[in-house]
């Protein structure tokens, strides 16, 4: 599968433009993530781009991202792809026990909360460091759906000191700026 189908994928399930947009920022630092270590970035970039392509539709869990699972089969995703999916949702008995999967549950949170902290900036993403982020996760009424857990333990899932992996998703997501309208 090329960039361009996964994208239409997305596109097609999702109308929401944010929703779009998290995509965007979850492939960009999934791409910023497999230069850091190695890996293919294209495959961790559609891995990044269609995990949440399901969520207009199946709002809930295990429906996301299960379901969505069922409609990748349909379309003849790679069944890998689709494992690396489902990984980042809770219970679907799919384990993190690579460093894709890591990746993905490691940034999935952290984009949207990074988005929520840009949006209040002047300057939104620009001269954005980890410590305006950080400073914002200790305010548990801002953005308070964003589970600050799920974040923590994705850095430490990876290997990698909160601060730098909230320096790597920044830049990631500063790169394309003005496609997330930030």
């Amino acid at each position: 599968m090329t960039r361009d189908e996964a994208l239409a994928i997305l596109h097609e399930f999702t109308q929401n433009q944010n929703l779009r947009k998290h995509g965007y920022a979850v492939e960009a630092a999934m791409r910023a993530y497999a230069r850091k270590f190695g890996e293919d970035e294209d495959y961790w970039g559609k891995v990044g781009l269609l995990h949440d392509f399901d969520w207009e539709i199946h709002p809930t869990l295990p429906d996301h991202p299960l379901k969505g699972a069922e409609i990748l089969r349909e379309r003849g995703v790679d069944e890998e792809v689709i494992q690396d999916i489902v990984s980042h949702a809770p219970d679907t008995e799919v384990p993190r026990d690579s460093l894709v999967r890591k990746a993905l549950f490691a940034v999935d949170e952290l984009t949207g909360f990074i988005v929520a902290v840009a949006l209040v900036r002047p300057t939104r993403l620009e001269g954005m460091k980890p410590k305006s982020v950080r400073k914002k996760m200790k305010d548990k009424s801002f953005a308070a759906k964003v589970s600050r857990e799920d974040i923590t333990q994705g850095a430490e899932a990876l290997g990698i000191e909160l601060a730098e992996h909230m320096d790597l998703v920044i830049e990631a997501m500063q790169d394309i700026a003005e496609e997330l309208g930030l």
